[in-house]
């Protein structure tokens, strides 16, 4: 299946029948608003799409932010085939059919195909595997589109041989952008409506699409359809009507700041700050707001161990447990354990000793010349290793009094102290023992 019907030459974007996002979208690169960042003459993308060198490619970002326009952009701009399939409705035998006949097109003309994949984080293991080989072996050029993060949501084998893309959340001004040259466009826009709308009406429109340019081209279409024609021959858009008919994209998304970013920050500093209520209110925000259960987890996970960490390891198990529970049960139960997690984090002890710990081993590495590692360290497990001296003169700690004996255990130029216990009851205990094991060796 092609990617915009079965032939590209024959698609006509002036088709008044289409959705407005539909017939908006992008014929080159220099009709795409936003994404400045990856699409600028300078830049990488830039060049392999003019040049005609596409390599495969992840693209990642929110919706609406022009993953699918740029995909089609390619489309009309490479010399390859253009083939697509969506992750939510094929499965490997599709995959295989299109990979065998880009064989066979590359065998016999020499001609590249591109498969463009939507959705692709919603790929199984075995789906994404049965595509690796082609992409491996330059059968296909692959272009994956996702709104989640692809180092999560696929493997590591595919990914490393893809380029991941970024694209962010469109601003207010950008939308404004997109939403202006719908309404003066003549030949795929409603110029010929002659609609009337106030600049402030249409920032109201951008405002309250969430970063999404089919969110605000359709409530645009929305709103002009269920509009009536003035004595003059105008249809008249006011931001009441818009008000009226995006009632709940008010809720979610006023201009308070309710929003993907923002609003997860505040989520964290409400844990971190150890405030149950304000966490509970964050939680249910994101959840009302159609954010994904599994972002709302995974950064439980993180904050578990980073505002948390040896204060209270079992908040780290608790939200590993939420995590699964999210796979397992999926929304609107899942709120429940994920409520439990994030209770459990904003009311624990805190310490940030195992962030702090890390990132200054870390630094560390990165900015020293490091001895090599110390003899008795080494592994003395395989044939010829106690002739290297590998492992001479290690002594085994619980062959010892209290399981413990002092030797060294780092390169030899190395003094520095990474880990710092914080100020908890449980990592007072860890430094009793530590300064207890200290003095044991002060004794001997």
């Amino acid at each position: 299946m092609d990617l915009f019907d079965q032939n590209l030459n024959k698609e006509n974007n002036s088709d008044n029948n289409s959705p407005l996002a539909y017939r908006m979208r992008p014929e080159d690169i220099s009709d795409i608003v936003g994404q400045d960042e990856i699409l600028s003459k300078n830049k990488f993308l830039y060049k392999a799409i003019k040049s005609d060198n596409i390599q495969s490619m992840i693209f990642y970002g929110p919706p609406g932010s022009g993953k699918t326009s740029l995909a089609h952009v390619i489309a009309k701009k490479t010399s390859a085939v253009y083939k697509k399939i969506n992750a939510v409705t094929s499965g490997v035998k599709e995959i295989r059919k299109v990979i065998n006949e880009a064989g066979e097109r590359l065998k016999l003309y020499n001609k590249s195909t591109i498969l463009f994949i939507d959705e692709i984080h919603r790929f199984n293991k075995s789906q994404q595997d049965a595509l690796l080989p082609a992409v491996e072996a330059g059968k296909i050029i692959m272009i994956g589109a996702t709104t989640e993060n692809p180092y999560f949501e696929v493997n590591s084998p595919l990914l490393s041989r893809s380029r991941v893309i970024e694209f962010r959340k469109l601003k207010t001004e950008e939308l404004i952008k997109i939403i202006k040259n719908a309404l003066n466009n003549k030949n795929r826009g409603l110029y010929e409506l002659n609609i009337d709308i106030e600049a402030e009406t249409i920032k109201f429109i951008a405002e309250l699409s969430g970063g999404d340019a089919r969110v605000a081209l359709n409530t645009l279409e929305s709103v002009v359809l269920i509009s009536s024609t003035d004595s003059n021959g105008k249809i008249k858009i006011s931001k009441d009507l818009v008000a009226e008919s995006l009632q709940k994209k008010i809720l979610n998304y006023d201009k308070g700041g309710d929003n993907h970013y923002d609003t997860i920050s505040a989520f964290i500093k409400s844990m971190r700050g150890s405030d149950p209520d304000a966490t509970l209110f964050w939680l249910a925000k994101m959840l009302e707001a159609g954010e994904d259960p599994k972002f709302i987890a995974r950064r439980l996970i993180v904050h578990a161990a980073e505002d948390v960490g040896l204060a209270d390891p079992m908040a780290l198990i608790v939200a590993n447990s939420a995590v699964r529970a999210v796979e397992f049960l999926g929304l609107p139960e899942a709120r429940i354990p994920l409520a439990e997690a994030a209770l459990y984090i904003a009311t624990a002890d805190k310490s940030n000793s195992v962030i702090k710990g890390i990132d200054s081993a870390i630094n560390y590495v990165k900015n020293h010349d490091i001895d090599s590692i110390p003899f008795h360290l080494k592994d003395a497990h395989y044939a010829g290793a106690e002739k290297l001296g590998h492992g001479l003169d290690y002594k085994y700690p619980h062959n010892y009094k209290y399981n413990y004996v002092k030797q060294d255990y780092l390169p030899g130029n190395v003094e520095n102290i990474f880990y710092n216990p914080g100020n908890n009851m449980r990592e007072k205990e860890i430094e009793k023992r530590l300064d207890f094991l200290k003095k044991l060796v002060e004794e001997e």
